[in-house]
């Protein structure tokens, strides 16, 4: 084989693969390597049993000589229109797949295959797809394992479909509540989010799928809340808060990353050359492709005013792939307009032949077996254990919960019969049997003949229900809301909802100004039913609602962020009392919409969510969750490893300083033993935190700043011994010069489960002294 043939030779590295195969293209079929344009779901078409390729899809081969990424060839959703009538169901994935792919190779000068990408924020958006619950129900249940048990299950399936680029939502910080895409973050805090991405990307790298870890970043500092906004905040804000998610997705193999729609002190993320190449590239090592956000090339003409600009600017600032955007498409002309070079364009396609090859596709292209659904890999167990462990109990009055022996139970609520509200955004079409509502769930658990549903929307409902209260023992209270595609949405061109259609008041495009929950029905059963029977709320949300009014006329109240297709079980299970909830907060609840931001991690400046008109400050806090049985910490040992020296931190982008510093800064100082015992006769779970407060530094600490935690199943009269230890990183900030230091007068160490502090110790200019 010569050496005109590098590139199809196996026994090749795939750099020198790439690197002979683009020396062999043409600048168009380059630059459609970068173009990721069609809606994958809109190529074909069924004509009986056989699957027809669209016009448009041959069109956009024959342009390009080929196809570099092709996204959404599964997606089933109401914006795609797709089905199980006109869809790709999982027995028709193979001949669906091959029968695009083989036309790609076929028409292709070179044979290049194509990348499939696809959605799957909290799994897979397809026709069978297994689906979990959302990443903010994900972070409530502080597991990493569990997440990577899920990830590797859901990308069994999609290695199964040969999907090569698992879309998945990680990397934003959710820091305000009034976003319609909270239920997409994993927690406020930077510590939780990037140990549950890193867990995220490992499982699904585990099966073999890649990942395209999204969004880049700070999408979760939106001004007022609205998507896509800018986000008004410096380097540091955007260092400690919003950049580790990334780090962390970086470390654990993300083949890819996607850009965020939002702007940065005035610069587009897509056209962020120091955010995409100093700080992803070069800091952190990232060797993958920058992916574009639908039509966000596009966007750029707000600072360019000509489109051809734009995606030369896109380009050159570091994005590697389109999507459906038009500015990518005019690469060409950009090169001879001398906007940009050729050279740019075969450094932006490098990585995206490079990943070809690493994935095997010249050499294994097809499909050999159909997808299957998600049963077959296990992801319904997963998901239902998901959903059990991220319901977090707050409120608990005279322990009226768990009610095992309730007889008669009353359900009251816009959403308790829905299954779709359960599941969030991003959710495809699922039969009624693959859903457990919670009004399904209490009567399996219950019984069909002791549970009773009223309409709130119903005159009579209530006029009965107020008649009838006596004979019940319980009132379960179902309120939140939804982001729900499936009850008359309409869509944006990148699939954004554009109107609430229904009952859907969250999900992308769903920014709210008034995010207070459940007004009307709490002033109903304060009036009507207060004191007549036990109140049961239970919170469904796709973000953290102002809760102050369902959480006074509640003697218990639970709440779950979207805890996925089998969330009706898990709560049902919960209000019995077969199993216990465990859930942690992983976003601090408001009392007041007027009262955010209202993250635990505020900066010791100023007083946090202090007002005059408020009487507290959060209503529920980051971390806070109550138990069917108490744990008590029995000792807390403090022991200092390591001296704390003042020093600075500057790795630089030196492959050799960086590696040294990050060896000194993995360093433990803090060794924490603490035994634990469960007080009670249930299995529960013990978490406890590690949260420090700096003092001194010459630049304003937070509060509080979360740092390690563990998570430990603890069995009835169990005592368990748990070690927890801080590294030397731990104590880093970014000082004035923004750089990485521990230059600060003293530090304090606390202990906390449950929103509550066990012991604190204090680490002052290097010498631990015991709190």
């Amino acid at each position: 084989m010569g050496n005109e043939a590098v590139y199809l030779d196996p026994q090749k590295a795939p750099l020198d693969r790439a690197m002979d195969l683009l020396s062999k293209m043409t600048l168009n079929e380059k630059a459609g390597q970068l173009n990721q344009r069609l809606y994958g779901f809109s190529i074909y078409e069924y004509e009986g049993e056989n699957f027809v390729l669209s016009q448009e899809f041959k069109d956009e081969v024959e342009k390009w000589g080929g196809i570099g990424t092709l996204y959404g060839l599964y997606r089933a959703d109401p914006w795609s229109g797709r089905t199980e009538e006109n869809g790709i169901t999982p027995d028709k994935s193979m001949d669906a797949y091959n029968t695009v792919q083989r036309y790609v190779i076929e028409h292709s000068r070179l044979r290049i295959p194509a990348l499939m990408s696809t959605e799957c924020p909290h799994g897979h958006q397809a026709l069978g797809g297994g689906i979990l619950p959302v990443n903010t129900a994900a972070g409530c249940t502080f597991d990493e394992k569990l997440l990577e048990d899920a990830y590797e299950a859901c990308g069994r399936q999609l290695s199964d479909g040969h999907v090569d680029l698992a879309l998945m939502s990680m990397l934003d910080v959710l820091r305000d509540p009034r976003w319609g895409r909270c239920e997409e973050c994993y927690s406020e805090d930077p510590v939780l989010s990037s140990k549950m991405a890193f867990a995220a990307v490992k499982g699904m790298k585990k099966s073999g799928t890649g990942v395209v870890a999204k969004h880049f970043c700070a999408q979760g500092e939106g001004t007022g809340g609205v998507n896509a906004s800018a986000a008004r905040i410096g380097e540091r804000e955007l260092r400690e808060i919003h950049l580790p998610s990334t780090g962390a997705a970086v470390k654990a193999g993300c083949d890819g990353i996607m850009a965020a729609y939002n702007e940065i002190d005035g610069i587009y993320c897509h056209a962020n050359s120091h955010l995409l190449k100093d700080v992803l590239r070069k800091e952190m090592g990232f060797k993958g492709v920058v992916m574009a956000d639908g039509f966000a090339i596009d966007s750029l003409d707000k600072v360019t005013d000509d489109n051809v600009e734009s995606g030369a600017l896109a380009l050159k600032s570091g994005v590697n792939i389109s999507l459906w955007d038009k500015g990518f498409t005019e690469l060409v002309q950009a090169v001879e307009r001398g906007i940009i070079s050729e050279k740019d364009i075969d450094e932006a396609v490098l990585p995206v032949l490079l990943l070809k090859f690493e994935r095997g596709l010249f050499e294994n292209p097809y499909m050999s077996k159909n997808m299957e659904s998600e049963k077959s890999y296990g992801i319904d167990k997963l998901s239902t254990k998901m959903a059990e462990e991220s319901v977090v109990m707050l409120k608990n009055t005279s322990a009226i919960l768990p009610a095992k022996k309730a007889k008669k139970i009353a359900v009251l609520g816009e959403n308790a019969d829905s299954g779709y509200a359960l599941m969030g955004d991003y959710t495809p079409p699922r039969c009624p049997e693959e859903m457990v509502t919670i009004l399904q769930g209490l009567k399996r658990t219950y019984g069909n003949d002791a549970v009773d549903e009223f309409d709130f929307n119903s005159p009579e409902d209530k006029k009965k229900l107020t008649e009838e209260i006596n004979e019940y023992d319980i009132l379960v209270f179902v309120t939140g809301g939804s982001s729900s595609r499936y009850s008359g949405a309409e869509f944006d061109k990148n699939g954004a909802a554009i109107s609430k259609g229904g009952s859907m008041e969250c999900g992308e495009g769903m920014d709210r100004a008034d995010i207070d929950v459940g007004s009307k029905e709490a002033k109903f059963i304060r009036q009507e039913l207060g004191g007549k029977i036990p109140v049961i709320t239970v919170c469904v949300a796709g973000r953290p609602y102002a809760v102050s009014e369902v959480s006074q006329i509640s003697d218990a109240f639970l709440y779950s962020f979207y805890p996925g297709p089998y969330g009706g079980d898990a709560i049902a299970r919960i209000i019995k009392g077969e199993i216990s909830p465990v859930g942690r907060l992983s976003a601090s609840l408001p009392v007041s919409s007027g009262q955010l931001p209202v993250y635990y991690n505020f900066k010791s400046s100023y007083d946090g969510m202090k007002y005059c008109d408020l009487e507290k400050k959060a209503a529920y806090s980051f971390g806070e969750g109550l138990m069917y049985a108490d744990i008590s910490y029995k000792a807390v040992l403090f022991k200092q490893v390591k001296e704390l020296s003042s020093k600075i931190y500057d790795p630089g982008n030196e492959t050799v300083k960086r590696k040294e510093a990050n060896e000194e800064l993995g360093e433990v100082v803090l060794r924490a033993k603490l035994k634990v015992k469960n007080e009670g006769n249930i299995e529960v779970c013990a978490v406890p935190q590690l949260y420090i407060r700096r003092h001194g530094g010459l630049v304003t600490a937070r509060e509080l700043e979360l740092k390690k935690f563990k998570r430990y199943r603890i069995m009835p009269g169990e005592e368990a011994e748990i070690e927890m230890e801080l590294t030397v990183g731990d104590f880093t900030f970014y000082d004035y010069e923004m750089k990485l230091s521990t230059k600060a007068k003293k530090y304090e160490v606390i202990l906390m489960d449950q929103g509550k502090e066990i012991a604190r110790t204090l680490i002052n200019e290097g010498v631990l002294k015991e709190g």
